[in-house]
């Protein structure tokens, strides 16, 4: 049996572990997690704007209740891994506090026109990054940076100029999670100046498909899978208006974890462009799992590929199947849906781009200089080649394929039409 091994950490990184468990050790009531510690959590979140902010608690504590449960039971953290679990769902809960703030202060935010955004969606490890940031180049599209996804509202209060130099500061600065985790800049790299999945921004009513890629949260996964995600997204709106500059440019975004919320997606922006991209299988899912498990080793020493691979799988199909039934669906009507293979995107990028500014009405820019500009500044592994296997992940190839049928056969046929 072929077993994935978590990357080798530094002696920086093993310094930081280790005090981190020190620490545990001497202050354990610092680190709880499950229902018990819902209560600090919550006081620490609202210390500076206060607890009227996060509105009716059935919105947002259910959430926080599983989530800090599963973390608890499922997630095998470690010291880090608790404080990072802790200071997500604070983040979450403060950005929730402020939003409402925000509205309060300024109602004239909630009436701020959002054009249609093209959106990037697809399986993990699909090209969606690779598209999306060289898209990102192009002026007249807006892609936001962690900072704007993190604190949107911080980011409205500056100029143009001014939230360029903040972000330049802060990528100028070590990176966080490549200091904990080298190898985390070859799977999928990282960085205040880079574009990011607009999810980073989401989970103000603690329900984010992406939380589980950081960390096993098996039991708040399937808790998640029989929400319903209006409210979140409603807060993904908000979030764009907050950081409205009056410029009228269209909103680039990108996220696989829109992949099973693609009705909500499309109710919260009639006109939605959907770029949807599809690759082999195994790979995929494989890739996935590679990533999954590269991530939670910086929050776990307890990482079991074969388990990853078998979360990969069951998330995966979930997210297909409701990707094809959102097809079918009323809203489907009021989206642009283009669906594109990965190997057309590898092997002719120019003519797919092209494709994508044709679904999206938008006259389409010189891509071949954008090409060249992005592969000189962003070399494909540049930061290291991100190997893996999917036996590595209790992957069986021949399974997973028949498993998975009622989704590649469909695929194939949207995707068997040459590149024009």
């Amino acid at each position: 049996m072929v077993a994935w091994t978590p990357p080798p950490r530094t002696a920086v990184a093993e310094n930081i572990y280790a005090a981190a468990e020190a620490d545990r050790a001497a202050r354990p009531d610092r680190y709880r997690l499950g229902v018990g510690a819902v209560d600090a959590i919550v006081e620490r979140a609202t210390a500076k704007h206060g607890v009227e902010g996060l509105g009716e608690p059935a919105q947002w504590r259910p959430g926080l209740e599983q989530y800090l449960e599963s973390a608890g039971e499922d997630g095998r953290l470690n010291a880090v891994g608790v404080r990072n679990a802790q200071d997500a769902v604070i983040g979450k809960l403060r950005a929730r506090s402020i939003f409402d703030k925000t509205l309060r202060e300024n109602p004239s935010v909630s009436e701020r026109d959002v054009l249609p955004p093209i959106v990037i969606i697809g399986g993990w490890r699909t090209g969606t990054t690779f598209l999306y940031r060289l898209m990102a180049r192009d002026p007249r599209l807006r892609a936001p940076r962690p900072v704007e996804l993190y604190a949107p509202w911080r980011v409205a209060q500056l100029s143009t100029y001014e939230r360029e130099q903040l972000i330049e500061t802060q990528a100028a600065e070590p990176n966080p999670l490549h200091m904990l985790n080298p190898a985390m800049a070859a799977v999928h790299d990282s960085g205040p100046a880079l574009p990011e999945e607009c999810v980073l921004g989401m989970g103000t009513t603690m329900r984010n498909w992406a939380f589980s890629s950081t960390m096993r949260l098996d039991s708040y996964s399937r808790w998640l899978a029989g929400q319903d995600f209006a409210g979140e997204y409603a807060a993904h709106r908000t979030m764009l208006q907050i950081l409205d500059d009056g410029s009228r440019r269209r909103w680039l975004l990108k996220a696989p974890a829109h992949t099973p919320e693609l009705t909500h997606l499309a109710q919260t922006y009639p006109g939605v462009c959907i770029v949807q991209l599809h690759r082999d299988i195994v790979e995929t899912v494989a890739s996935g799992a590679s990533l999954f498990a590269t991530y939670r080793s910086t929050y776990s020493d307890g990482v079991d590929g074969h388990d990853v691979g078998r979360f990969q799988i069951e998330q995966s199909e979930l997210w297909f199947r409701r990707a094809l039934e959102f097809r079918d669906s009323p809203a489907a009507a009021s989206a642009t849906v283009l669906d594109i293979d990965y190997q057309d995107l590898v092997s002719r990028p120019k003519e797919t781009v092209g494709r994508v500014y044709a679904a999206a009405d938008v006259e389409p820019p010189d891509i071949s200089s954008m090409l060249i500009a992005h592969n000189a500044e962003q070399p494909r592994h540049g930061k290291g080649r991100h190997r893996y296997g999917p036996e590595e992940f209790g992957i069986d190839p021949g399974a997973l394929r028949e498993r998975m049928a009622f989704y590649t056969d469909v695929v194939a046929e949207w995707t068997s039409h040459p590149v024009s």
